[in-house]
């Protein structure tokens, strides 16, 4: 088994920026689950999985916001870990991405969400002791130094965000070659288990909307994932 070292640079590198795009500069939304899944799928030059390994948790955390005192799961480095993951796992074994190896992904890192809430909350100290110290020295007229104060606040968002990305990335090369040891059964399973936690997903993204009808919609649109998949496995068979 060989390791993309370049890949597993290129997924910190861009788990670090979306962490800080998330919280601190732009703000233009490249934080979402579907958005920096896909390009992370783009950068490991496996788009399926990045695509659809974001759609999924984009519809299981379309109901959070980051309000006032709550803080909710960092979807985005659930996100970015498991689209990382799930493209290393596709790249070592060298049979490219599926249902089986997408589902695998998200069951071993979708946990990633309360992991990046704890890292949030920890870091929220150190960003406003820099913030109050970058607010005194603008006060004081120190502009330049206000602006490289509140840079050195974006560096501990990357460094850590970005580190446990490359991480999953590693894992992944690891895990692909136990994926292959999987009895067909098992791999059977995995792969229904993505149509059935999408279905959970978007019935979770159908509740979160408060709709009149919610629940109906939840399970119309459970049920036509589920008779898709059906349609695909009988078509495959024939």
């Amino acid at each position: 088994m060989s390791v993309g070292w370049t890949q597993v640079a290129l997924a910190g590198i861009w788990g670090g920026l979306v962490a800080v795009e998330r919280k601190a500069f732009l703000q233009a939304m490249f934080s979402r689950p579907l958005v920096a899944a896909t390009a992370m799928g783009m950068l490991l030059n496996d788009v399926p999985s990045g695509l659809y390994v974001g759609m999924l948790l984009e519809l299981f955390h379309l109901g959070t916001a980051n309000l006032g005192a709550s803080l909710p799961d960092n979807d985005t480095l659930s996100a970015t870990g498991t689209s990382a993951a799930a493209a290393t796992m596709a790249a070592a074994t060298g049979a490219g991405s599926t249902p089986a190896l997408w589902s695998l992904a998200i069951l071993l890192f979708v946990g990633l969400g309360r992991v990046g809430r704890l890292v949030d909350r920890a870091l929220e100290s150190h960003s406003a002791r820099l913030a109050r110290k970058a607010l005194a020295s603008a006060e004081a007229g120190q502009l330049t130094r206000a602006m490289r104060q509140n840079l050195w606040g974006m560096w501990p968002h990357f460094v850590l965000f970005g580190a446990v990305t490359a991480t999953c990335a590693l894992v992944g090369f690891f895990l692909g070659p136990l994926l292959e040891r999987l009895p067909l059964p098992v791999l059977r399973g995995l792969a229904w288990a993505y149509p059935a936690m999408g279905s959970v997903a978007a019935s979770i993204a159908v509740a979160g909307s408060h709709a009149r009808r919610a629940p109906v919609y939840a399970t119309v649109g459970a049920g036509v994932v589920v008779v898709g998949m059906v349609l695909f496995e009988l078509k495959e068979r024939l």
